[in-house]
């Protein structure tokens, strides 16, 4: 060890390994060995909270079973006289709302960035305000502290962004709600961002159906 500390010339290249092999530990190896593993996911298509309710209203809703009605005793028939006749109850349909219709809004489709991405992404929304953006036939590389973003292009980069959240996974069709009054003609591009290393992985600009 003195040895070491009285060779600089020796000591300070060492010393640059170890930080060297530290910084590795810490930051490479959790990144880049996750460009080897994929995380695979498949799900179905959104759930509209407007098509939710429907559907609790129309199967869900308890009813109250009624009392028995008082039975009244028998009357009694004057001889020779007609039985009088009751008109038979009517059942009046109770009107059911019709569902709110699932439209694609916006459709857009995946390009490379610093890694290889295809699929496309489209938006989906039921007239309601509730829009989601899903990822069909989505694949990319896997990596650290990757998101999703809205980004506003004209403004450059990602100086302007919406963050929908992590990306659930790099291969795989997905759902991610947009915040309601996202203006999707301003923040017009979806963008898989890692965090970790400031860089884009691929991107898909949405054009109005």
């Amino acid at each position: 060890m003195r040895w070491i500390v009285r060779n600089p010339k020796f000591s300070i290249p060492a010393g640059i390994v170890v930080l060297g092999g530290l910084a590795w530990l810490a930051f490479g190896f959790f990144g880049v060995h996750l460009l080897f593993v994929d995380d695979k996911i498949a799900e179905a298509p959104p759930a509209f909270a407007a098509t939710k309710s429907e559907a609790t209203t129309a199967n869900g809703s308890a009813t109250t079973p009624s009392p028995p009605a008082a039975t009244d005793p028998p009357a009694t028939i004057a001889p020779g006289a007609a039985p009088s006749t009751s008109a038979p109850a009517t059942t009046v349909p109770v009107a059911v709302s019709p569902q709110p219709e699932i439209v694609t809004e916006y459709v857009g489709s995946f390009v490379g960035r610093n890694h290889p991405t295809s699929g496309n992404a489209v938006v989906l929304g039921d007239g309601t305000g509730q829009r989601f953006v899903r990822f069909e036939e989505f694949e990319t590389d896997n990596g650290p502290d990757l998101n999703v973003y809205l980004v506003n292009s004209s403004a450059g980069g990602i100086n302007d962004f919406v963050d929908l959240g992590n990306l659930k996974g790099n291969i795989g069709d997905q759902n991610y709600e947009i915040p309601a009054d996202t203006d999707l003609d301003v923040y017009d591009t979806v963008l898989i961002w890692c965090v970790r290393f400031s860089s884009p992985f691929g991107e898909a600009t949405l054009s109005s159906t």
